[in-house]
Protein backbone atom coordinates (compact mmCIF):
# COMPACT_ATOMS: atom_id res chain seq x y z
CA UNK A 1 0.00 0.00 0.00
CA UNK A 2 3.25 2.42 0.42
CA UNK A 3 4.05 1.96 -3.30
CA UNK A 4 0.69 3.23 -3.89
CA UNK A 5 0.60 6.26 -1.48
CA UNK A 6 4.14 7.49 -2.89
CA UNK A 7 2.34 6.87 -6.53
CA UNK A 8 -0.21 8.98 -4.97
CA UNK A 9 1.73 11.73 -3.99
CA UNK A 10 4.38 11.89 -7.23
CA UNK A 11 1.44 12.08 -9.81
CA UNK A 12 -1.67 12.68 -8.14
CA UNK A 13 -0.65 15.47 -5.40
CA UNK A 14 2.20 16.67 -7.47
CA UNK A 15 3.81 16.34 -10.82
CA UNK A 16 1.36 15.73 -13.37
CA UNK A 17 -1.88 16.39 -10.50
CA UNK A 18 -4.15 14.22 -11.76
CA UNK A 19 -7.24 15.21 -9.48
CA UNK A 20 -8.09 11.48 -9.73
CA UNK A 21 -7.78 11.18 -5.86
CA UNK A 22 -10.16 12.86 -3.44
CA UNK A 23 -9.25 11.36 0.01
CA UNK A 24 -7.26 8.44 1.16
CA UNK A 25 -8.60 6.55 3.93
CA UNK A 26 -6.77 7.44 7.27
CA UNK A 27 -7.17 3.45 8.66
CA UNK A 28 -5.93 1.87 5.40
CA UNK A 29 -2.65 0.59 6.90
CA UNK A 30 -5.27 -0.91 10.24
CA UNK A 31 -7.18 -2.32 7.09
CA UNK A 32 -4.34 -4.11 5.39
CA UNK A 33 -3.46 -5.41 8.83
CA UNK A 34 -6.47 -6.72 8.93
CA UNK A 35 -6.81 -8.17 5.32
CA UNK A 36 -3.42 -9.94 5.75
CA UNK A 37 -5.84 -12.57 8.21
CA UNK A 38 -7.77 -12.91 5.31
CA UNK A 39 -7.69 -15.80 2.47
CA UNK A 40 -8.54 -15.57 -0.94
CA UNK A 41 -7.39 -13.49 -4.31
CA UNK A 42 -8.56 -10.45 -3.43
CA UNK A 43 -6.96 -10.22 0.15
CA UNK A 44 -4.70 -6.99 0.56
CA UNK A 45 -5.30 -5.61 -2.50
CA UNK A 46 -6.01 -2.04 -2.43
CA UNK A 47 -9.12 -0.05 -4.10
CA UNK A 48 -10.18 3.47 -5.02
CA UNK A 49 -13.79 3.52 -4.41
CA UNK A 50 -15.91 6.35 -6.65
CA UNK A 51 -16.92 8.99 -4.11
CA UNK A 52 -20.55 8.83 -4.66
CA UNK A 53 -20.12 5.34 -2.38
CA UNK A 54 -20.30 5.53 1.07
CA UNK A 55 -17.19 3.79 3.18
CA UNK A 56 -17.64 3.73 6.23
CA UNK A 57 -14.90 5.66 8.45
CA UNK A 58 -14.08 9.57 8.62
CA UNK A 59 -14.00 10.08 4.84
CA UNK A 60 -17.39 12.16 3.43
CA UNK A 61 -19.41 10.82 0.60
CA UNK A 62 -19.75 14.08 -1.87
CA UNK A 63 -20.59 13.18 -5.23
CA UNK A 64 -18.14 15.70 -5.94
CA UNK A 65 -20.34 18.64 -4.33
CA UNK A 66 -19.96 21.15 -1.73
CA UNK A 67 -23.38 20.67 -0.59
CA UNK A 68 -22.35 17.04 0.64
CA UNK A 69 -18.73 17.94 1.97
CA UNK A 70 -19.66 16.86 5.60
CA UNK A 71 -21.49 13.70 4.62
CA UNK A 72 -19.71 11.24 6.54
CA UNK A 73 -22.46 8.65 7.18
CA UNK A 74 -20.54 6.06 9.07
CA UNK A 75 -22.36 3.29 6.99
CA UNK A 76 -20.55 0.63 4.48
CA UNK A 77 -22.67 0.56 1.26
CA UNK A 78 -22.99 -3.21 0.86
CA UNK A 79 -20.91 -3.42 -1.76
CA UNK A 80 -17.90 -1.75 -0.17
CA UNK A 81 -18.71 -4.54 2.96
CA UNK A 82 -18.67 -7.24 0.13
CA UNK A 83 -15.67 -6.20 -0.75
CA UNK A 84 -13.94 -5.85 2.97
CA UNK A 85 -15.18 -9.40 3.68
CA UNK A 86 -12.67 -10.45 0.38
CA UNK A 87 -9.86 -9.15 2.29
CA UNK A 88 -9.85 -5.42 -0.06
CA UNK A 89 -8.18 -3.00 1.38
CA UNK A 90 -9.88 0.77 0.52
CA UNK A 91 -7.15 3.11 -0.23
CA UNK A 92 -9.57 6.35 -0.75
CA UNK A 93 -12.10 7.63 -3.07
CA UNK A 94 -11.76 8.99 -6.27
CA UNK A 95 -13.07 11.99 -8.33
CA UNK A 96 -15.73 12.09 -10.11
CA UNK A 97 -17.88 14.51 -12.50
CA UNK A 98 -19.84 15.94 -10.25
CA UNK A 99 -23.19 14.13 -9.76
CA UNK A 100 -21.90 11.73 -11.49
CA UNK A 101 -22.55 14.20 -14.89
CA UNK A 102 -26.41 15.03 -14.46
CA UNK A 103 -26.33 18.65 -13.61
CA UNK A 104 -25.53 20.12 -16.54
CA UNK A 105 -26.28 19.60 -20.35
CA UNK A 106 -22.78 21.63 -21.00
CA UNK A 107 -20.43 20.01 -18.23
CA UNK A 108 -16.58 19.18 -18.14
CA UNK A 109 -16.27 15.53 -17.61
CA UNK A 110 -13.91 15.42 -14.77
CA UNK A 111 -15.18 18.32 -12.88
CA UNK A 112 -16.15 18.71 -9.14
CA UNK A 113 -16.58 21.67 -7.03
CA UNK A 114 -14.43 19.23 -4.44
CA UNK A 115 -11.78 17.68 -6.60
CA UNK A 116 -11.65 19.83 -9.58
CA UNK A 117 -10.38 18.78 -12.99
CA UNK A 118 -8.94 15.45 -13.23
CA UNK A 119 -7.16 14.76 -16.22
CA UNK A 120 -6.21 11.88 -18.92
CA UNK A 121 -2.63 10.22 -17.79
CA UNK A 122 -1.90 9.21 -21.25
CA UNK A 123 -2.79 13.28 -22.34
CA UNK A 124 -3.16 15.42 -19.30
CA UNK A 125 -4.59 18.06 -21.20
CA UNK A 126 -7.28 15.85 -22.49
CA UNK A 127 -10.28 14.34 -20.49
CA UNK A 128 -10.51 11.51 -18.84
CA UNK A 129 -14.30 11.23 -19.28
CA UNK A 130 -16.98 10.90 -17.08
CA UNK A 131 -18.15 10.09 -14.48
CA UNK A 132 -15.93 7.25 -13.10
CA UNK A 133 -13.30 9.56 -14.04
CA UNK A 134 -11.45 9.77 -11.12
CA UNK A 135 -11.50 5.93 -11.14
CA UNK A 136 -10.63 5.39 -14.42
CA UNK A 137 -7.57 8.04 -14.66
CA UNK A 138 -6.61 5.92 -10.77
CA UNK A 139 -5.96 3.04 -12.23
CA UNK A 140 -4.35 3.94 -15.56
CA UNK A 141 -1.73 5.85 -13.52
CA UNK A 142 -1.06 2.91 -11.19
CA UNK A 143 -2.58 5.04 -8.09
CA UNK A 144 -3.98 1.60 -7.06
CA UNK A 145 -4.28 -2.33 -7.52
CA UNK A 146 -8.47 -1.86 -8.92
CA UNK A 147 -11.27 1.06 -8.62
CA UNK A 148 -15.22 0.94 -8.63
CA UNK A 149 -16.85 3.24 -10.72
CA UNK A 150 -20.60 3.33 -11.34
CA UNK A 151 -22.61 4.16 -14.27
CA UNK A 152 -26.24 5.12 -15.76
CA UNK A 153 -25.21 5.56 -18.95
CA UNK A 154 -21.53 5.33 -20.39
CA UNK A 155 -19.40 6.07 -16.95
CA UNK A 156 -17.90 3.30 -16.05
CA UNK A 157 -17.18 2.04 -20.25
CA UNK A 158 -16.01 5.37 -21.63
CA UNK A 159 -13.32 6.27 -18.74
CA UNK A 160 -12.26 3.10 -19.00
CA UNK A 161 -12.19 3.20 -22.81
CA UNK A 162 -10.35 6.60 -22.69
CA UNK A 163 -8.02 5.86 -20.01
CA UNK A 164 -6.78 2.59 -21.69
CA UNK A 165 -8.22 -0.08 -18.80
CA UNK A 166 -10.73 -2.71 -18.51
CA UNK A 167 -14.27 -1.35 -16.97
CA UNK A 168 -17.25 -3.74 -17.12
CA UNK A 169 -20.80 -2.62 -16.45
CA UNK A 170 -22.71 -5.32 -14.97
CA UNK A 171 -26.43 -6.42 -15.60
CA UNK A 172 -28.26 -3.71 -13.36
CA UNK A 173 -29.26 -5.81 -10.51
CA UNK A 174 -25.82 -8.24 -10.11
CA UNK A 175 -24.58 -5.42 -7.47
CA UNK A 176 -25.70 -3.48 -4.70
CA UNK A 177 -27.05 0.22 -5.33
CA UNK A 178 -27.41 0.82 -1.34
CA UNK A 179 -26.06 3.66 -0.21
CA UNK A 180 -24.69 5.11 -3.55
CA UNK A 181 -25.73 8.40 -4.39
CA UNK A 182 -28.67 7.79 -7.45
CA UNK A 183 -29.57 8.74 -10.84
CA UNK A 184 -31.59 6.06 -12.05
CA UNK A 185 -32.77 3.14 -9.95
CA UNK A 186 -33.64 1.81 -13.49
CA UNK A 187 -29.92 1.91 -14.94
CA UNK A 188 -27.82 2.89 -11.98
CA UNK A 189 -25.16 0.44 -11.27
CA UNK A 190 -21.37 0.08 -9.81
CA UNK A 191 -19.04 -1.99 -11.33
CA UNK A 192 -15.04 -2.67 -11.84
CA UNK A 193 -12.41 -0.62 -13.62
CA UNK A 194 -9.06 -2.66 -13.73
CA UNK A 195 -5.86 -3.49 -15.57
CA UNK A 196 -7.36 -6.60 -16.98
CA UNK A 197 -10.19 -9.06 -17.66
CA UNK A 198 -8.84 -11.39 -15.19
CA UNK A 199 -8.93 -8.53 -12.36
CA UNK A 200 -12.40 -7.08 -12.68
CA UNK A 201 -13.60 -10.87 -12.77
CA UNK A 202 -12.06 -11.15 -9.47
CA UNK A 203 -13.96 -7.92 -8.14
CA UNK A 204 -17.06 -9.08 -9.65
CA UNK A 205 -16.92 -12.56 -7.48
CA UNK A 206 -16.97 -9.81 -3.87
CA UNK A 207 -19.29 -7.16 -5.56
CA UNK A 208 -21.86 -9.46 -6.79
CA UNK A 209 -25.17 -10.38 -5.02
CA UNK A 210 -28.59 -9.94 -3.28
CA UNK A 211 -29.28 -7.26 -1.21
CA UNK A 212 -32.58 -7.09 0.76
CA UNK A 213 -32.22 -3.55 0.86
CA UNK A 214 -32.42 -2.78 -2.94
CA UNK A 215 -35.18 -4.99 -4.71
CA UNK A 216 -33.20 -4.78 -8.13
CA UNK A 217 -30.80 -7.51 -7.10
CA UNK A 218 -33.38 -10.10 -5.90
CA UNK A 219 -32.15 -12.02 -8.22
CA UNK A 220 -28.44 -11.75 -7.69
CA UNK A 221 -27.68 -14.39 -5.94
CA UNK A 222 -29.34 -17.05 -8.81
CA UNK A 223 -27.45 -15.18 -11.42
CA UNK A 224 -24.19 -14.73 -10.15
CA UNK A 225 -21.07 -17.37 -10.61
CA UNK A 226 -17.72 -17.60 -10.14
CA UNK A 227 -16.44 -14.74 -12.72
CA UNK A 228 -12.55 -16.69 -12.91
CA UNK A 229 -14.06 -19.76 -13.41
CA UNK A 230 -13.07 -21.15 -17.02
CA UNK A 231 -11.44 -17.64 -17.93
CA UNK A 232 -7.57 -17.89 -18.44
CA UNK A 233 -8.98 -20.26 -21.33
CA UNK A 234 -12.27 -19.26 -22.64
CA UNK A 235 -11.65 -19.02 -26.51
CA UNK A 236 -14.11 -17.65 -29.51
CA UNK A 237 -14.05 -20.48 -31.21
CA UNK A 238 -17.45 -20.36 -33.24
CA UNK A 239 -18.65 -17.78 -31.56
CA UNK A 240 -20.71 -15.74 -34.20
CA UNK A 241 -20.02 -11.74 -33.29
CA UNK A 242 -22.64 -8.99 -34.15
CA UNK A 243 -20.57 -6.32 -35.75
CA UNK A 244 -22.54 -2.81 -35.57
CA UNK A 245 -20.16 -0.83 -38.18
CA UNK A 246 -22.54 2.14 -38.05
CA UNK A 247 -21.88 2.98 -34.18
CA UNK A 248 -17.82 2.71 -35.23
CA UNK A 249 -18.10 6.74 -36.56
CA UNK A 250 -15.83 7.53 -39.89
CA UNK A 251 -12.59 8.27 -38.43
CA UNK A 252 -10.26 6.66 -40.73
CA UNK A 253 -7.31 5.72 -37.84
CA UNK A 254 -10.21 4.62 -35.34
CA UNK A 255 -12.17 2.42 -38.41
CA UNK A 256 -8.83 0.97 -38.75
CA UNK A 257 -7.77 0.24 -35.21
CA UNK A 258 -11.05 -1.17 -34.87
CA UNK A 259 -10.50 -3.42 -38.11
CA UNK A 260 -7.79 -4.82 -36.45
CA UNK A 261 -9.84 -6.12 -33.34
CA UNK A 262 -12.13 -7.00 -35.79
CA UNK A 263 -9.07 -9.39 -37.44
CA UNK A 264 -8.01 -10.72 -33.94
CA UNK A 265 -11.26 -11.47 -32.92
CA UNK A 266 -11.64 -13.63 -36.57
CA UNK A 267 -8.46 -14.82 -35.89
CA UNK A 268 -9.09 -16.23 -32.32
CA UNK A 269 -12.33 -18.34 -34.09
CA UNK A 270 -15.17 -16.11 -34.18
CA UNK A 271 -17.51 -15.56 -36.91
CA UNK A 272 -18.56 -12.01 -37.43
CA UNK A 273 -21.59 -10.60 -38.84
CA UNK A 274 -21.93 -7.49 -39.87
CA UNK A 275 -25.37 -5.78 -38.86
CA UNK A 276 -27.01 -2.61 -39.77
CA UNK A 277 -28.59 -1.16 -36.73
CA UNK A 278 -30.08 2.32 -36.24
CA UNK A 279 -31.36 3.35 -32.97
CA UNK A 280 -34.92 4.63 -32.92
CA UNK A 281 -34.60 8.34 -31.70
CA UNK A 282 -37.39 7.74 -29.55
CA UNK A 283 -34.72 5.58 -27.34
CA UNK A 284 -32.81 8.41 -26.21
CA UNK A 285 -35.61 10.67 -25.66
CA UNK A 286 -37.49 8.91 -23.58
CA UNK A 287 -34.37 7.30 -21.56
CA UNK A 288 -33.78 11.47 -20.65
CA UNK A 289 -37.24 12.02 -19.55
CA UNK A 290 -36.25 8.39 -17.35
CA UNK A 291 -33.58 10.00 -15.69
CA UNK A 292 -34.85 13.37 -15.36
CA UNK A 293 -38.28 11.71 -13.09
CA UNK A 294 -35.42 9.40 -11.18
CA UNK A 295 -33.03 11.59 -10.62
CA UNK A 296 -35.82 14.23 -8.45
CA UNK A 297 -37.23 10.64 -6.45
CA UNK A 298 -34.37 8.97 -6.21
CA UNK A 299 -31.86 11.58 -5.01
CA UNK A 300 -34.81 13.44 -2.63
CA UNK A 301 -35.15 9.39 -1.33
CA UNK A 302 -31.33 9.65 -0.45
CA UNK A 303 -30.66 12.59 0.73
CA UNK A 304 -33.49 11.76 3.27
CA UNK A 305 -32.04 8.60 4.15
CA UNK A 306 -28.73 10.33 5.39
CA UNK A 307 -27.85 10.39 9.22
CA UNK A 308 -27.56 13.91 9.52
CA UNK A 309 -30.59 15.96 10.30
CA UNK A 310 -29.00 19.09 8.54
CA UNK A 311 -28.41 18.86 5.02
CA UNK A 312 -29.67 19.07 1.88
CA UNK A 313 -33.18 16.77 1.36
CA UNK A 314 -34.38 17.39 -1.71
CA UNK A 315 -33.11 17.98 -5.61
CA UNK A 316 -34.72 21.42 -4.58
CA UNK A 317 -32.55 22.32 -1.93
CA UNK A 318 -29.42 21.67 -3.64
CA UNK A 319 -30.77 23.65 -6.99
CA UNK A 320 -30.80 26.32 -4.25
CA UNK A 321 -27.51 25.09 -2.30
CA UNK A 322 -26.05 25.63 -6.40
CA UNK A 323 -27.35 29.12 -6.10
CA UNK A 324 -25.95 30.19 -3.30
CA UNK A 325 -22.64 29.25 -3.84
CA UNK A 326 -20.97 30.71 -6.84
CA UNK A 327 -17.69 28.69 -6.97
CA UNK A 328 -20.59 25.70 -7.84
CA UNK A 329 -21.62 27.13 -10.83
CA UNK A 330 -18.22 29.09 -12.36
CA UNK A 331 -17.99 26.88 -14.91
CA UNK A 332 -21.06 25.54 -16.41
CA UNK A 333 -25.14 25.41 -14.88
CA UNK A 334 -28.13 22.76 -13.64
CA UNK A 335 -30.23 22.95 -16.19
CA UNK A 336 -30.51 19.61 -16.12
CA UNK A 337 -31.29 19.89 -12.66
CA UNK A 338 -33.76 22.63 -13.20
CA UNK A 339 -35.43 20.03 -15.87
CA UNK A 340 -35.62 17.03 -13.24
CA UNK A 341 -37.29 19.09 -10.68
CA UNK A 342 -40.43 19.93 -13.53
CA UNK A 343 -40.38 16.41 -15.06
CA UNK A 344 -43.36 15.41 -12.38
CA UNK A 345 -45.48 13.30 -14.79
CA UNK A 346 -45.55 10.37 -13.63
CA UNK A 347 -47.50 8.71 -16.46
CA UNK A 348 -45.21 10.34 -19.00
CA UNK A 349 -42.42 8.74 -16.74
CA UNK A 350 -44.13 5.56 -16.81
CA UNK A 351 -44.92 5.43 -20.62
CA UNK A 352 -41.37 6.73 -21.46
CA UNK A 353 -39.52 3.82 -19.36
CA UNK A 354 -41.71 1.19 -21.06
CA UNK A 355 -40.88 2.23 -24.48
CA UNK A 356 -37.02 3.28 -23.91
CA UNK A 357 -36.97 -0.37 -22.15
CA UNK A 358 -38.13 -2.00 -25.03
CA UNK A 359 -36.39 -0.23 -27.74
CA UNK A 360 -33.30 -1.11 -25.96
CA UNK A 361 -34.02 -4.54 -24.68
CA UNK A 362 -36.57 -6.43 -26.37
CA UNK A 363 -36.62 -4.37 -30.00
CA UNK A 364 -32.69 -3.97 -29.44
CA UNK A 365 -30.20 -5.83 -28.11
CA UNK A 366 -32.71 -8.54 -27.81
CA UNK A 367 -33.67 -8.89 -31.26
CA UNK A 368 -30.05 -8.16 -32.51
CA UNK A 369 -28.80 -11.05 -30.87
CA UNK A 370 -31.70 -13.62 -31.81
CA UNK A 371 -32.46 -12.90 -35.69
CA UNK A 372 -28.73 -12.26 -36.43
CA UNK A 373 -28.10 -15.30 -34.31
CA UNK A 374 -24.93 -13.69 -32.68
CA UNK A 375 -24.18 -13.94 -29.02
CA UNK A 376 -22.55 -10.77 -28.36
CA UNK A 377 -22.29 -7.20 -30.21
CA UNK A 378 -19.22 -5.61 -30.59
CA UNK A 379 -18.18 -1.60 -31.44
CA UNK A 380 -15.64 0.77 -30.61
CA UNK A 381 -16.63 2.21 -26.98
CA UNK A 382 -15.60 6.29 -27.86
CA UNK A 383 -13.32 8.26 -29.70
CA UNK A 384 -10.58 9.55 -28.69
CA UNK A 385 -10.19 11.61 -25.33
CA UNK A 386 -10.66 15.60 -26.32
CA UNK A 387 -9.34 18.02 -24.93
CA UNK A 388 -10.55 19.63 -21.54
CA UNK A 389 -12.30 22.71 -22.17
CA UNK A 390 -14.12 23.86 -19.06
CA UNK A 391 -15.80 26.82 -21.13
CA UNK A 392 -17.30 24.66 -23.78
CA UNK A 393 -17.69 21.50 -22.05
CA UNK A 394 -17.25 17.78 -24.20
CA UNK A 395 -16.92 17.07 -27.14
CA UNK A 396 -18.43 13.34 -27.87
CA UNK A 397 -18.15 12.72 -31.33
CA UNK A 398 -20.94 9.68 -31.27
CA UNK A 399 -18.95 6.65 -31.29
CA UNK A 400 -20.14 3.36 -29.80
CA UNK A 401 -23.96 1.77 -28.60
CA UNK A 402 -23.46 1.69 -25.06
CA UNK A 403 -26.57 3.43 -24.68
CA UNK A 404 -28.66 0.24 -25.25
CA UNK A 405 -26.84 -1.62 -22.80
CA UNK A 406 -27.50 1.01 -20.25
CA UNK A 407 -31.19 1.25 -21.10
CA UNK A 408 -31.91 -2.71 -21.37
CA UNK A 409 -29.47 -2.81 -17.66
CA UNK A 410 -27.52 -5.21 -19.64
CA UNK A 411 -23.84 -6.22 -19.45
CA UNK A 412 -21.32 -4.16 -21.49
CA UNK A 413 -17.49 -4.63 -20.99
CA UNK A 414 -14.76 -2.34 -22.68
CA UNK A 415 -11.56 -3.76 -23.23
CA UNK A 416 -8.58 -1.56 -24.41
CA UNK A 417 -7.84 -2.28 -28.56
CA UNK A 418 -4.98 -0.09 -28.75
CA UNK A 419 -4.56 3.67 -29.68
CA UNK A 420 -5.31 6.52 -32.72
CA UNK A 421 -2.31 9.12 -31.91
CA UNK A 422 -1.81 8.07 -28.41
CA UNK A 423 -4.92 8.13 -27.01
CA UNK A 424 -6.72 4.71 -25.72
CA UNK A 425 -9.51 3.30 -27.53
CA UNK A 426 -11.73 0.50 -26.42
CA UNK A 427 -13.67 -2.05 -27.88
CA UNK A 428 -17.03 -2.49 -26.76
CA UNK A 429 -18.60 -6.25 -25.63
CA UNK A 430 -21.76 -6.36 -24.89
CA UNK A 431 -24.34 -9.28 -23.87
CA UNK A 432 -27.87 -10.18 -23.17
CA UNK A 433 -29.09 -9.64 -19.54
CA UNK A 434 -27.49 -11.74 -17.03
CA UNK A 435 -25.14 -13.52 -19.37
CA UNK A 436 -21.73 -11.40 -17.29
CA UNK A 437 -19.87 -14.35 -17.37
CA UNK A 438 -20.09 -15.17 -21.14
CA UNK A 439 -18.86 -11.38 -21.95
CA UNK A 440 -15.90 -11.33 -19.26
CA UNK A 441 -15.19 -14.65 -21.44
CA UNK A 442 -15.25 -12.99 -24.44
CA UNK A 443 -13.23 -10.06 -23.44
CA UNK A 444 -10.30 -12.16 -21.72
CA UNK A 445 -10.63 -14.42 -25.31
CA UNK A 446 -9.76 -11.30 -27.11
CA UNK A 447 -7.65 -9.89 -24.21
CA UNK A 448 -5.10 -12.77 -25.47
CA UNK A 449 -5.67 -12.74 -29.38
CA UNK A 450 -5.08 -8.81 -29.42
CA UNK A 451 -2.34 -7.37 -31.43
CA UNK A 452 -2.63 -3.96 -31.36
CA UNK A 453 -0.33 -2.24 -28.95
CA UNK A 454 -1.81 -0.71 -25.98
CA UNK A 455 -0.17 2.65 -24.28
CA UNK A 456 1.46 3.13 -21.68
CA UNK A 457 0.65 6.88 -19.91
CA UNK A 458 2.68 9.55 -20.74
CA UNK A 459 1.58 11.89 -17.86
CA UNK A 460 2.24 14.79 -20.65
CA UNK A 461 0.36 16.94 -22.61
CA UNK A 462 -0.91 14.96 -26.23
CA UNK A 463 1.32 15.48 -28.35
CA UNK A 464 4.15 16.76 -26.13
Amino acid sequence: MSDYLARIAAVDDSGPKLNAVLAINPDAAKEEAAARKVKGPLAGKAVLIKDNIEVAGPMATTAGSLALKDNVTGRDAPLVARLRKAGVVILGKTNLSEWANIRSSSSSSGWSAIGGQTKNPHAIDRTACGSSSGSGSAVAAGLAWAAIGTETDGSITCPASVNGIVGFKPTVGMVSRTHVVPISHSQDTAGPMTRSVADAALLMNALAGTDPADSATAEADKRKADFTAGLATANLKGVRIGVLRKQAGNHPALLALFDKALADLKAAGAELVEIAFEPSPEMGRDEFTVLLYELREDMGAYLRSLPAKQGPKSLADLIAFNKAHPEELRWFGQDVFEQAEATTDQIGYTAARANSLKLAGAEGIDRLLRENKVTFLVAPTEGPAWPIDLVLGDHFVGVGAGNLSAIAGYPHLSVPMGAVEGLPIGLSIMGAKWDDKRVLEAGAAYERARTAAVPVPSFKRWGE
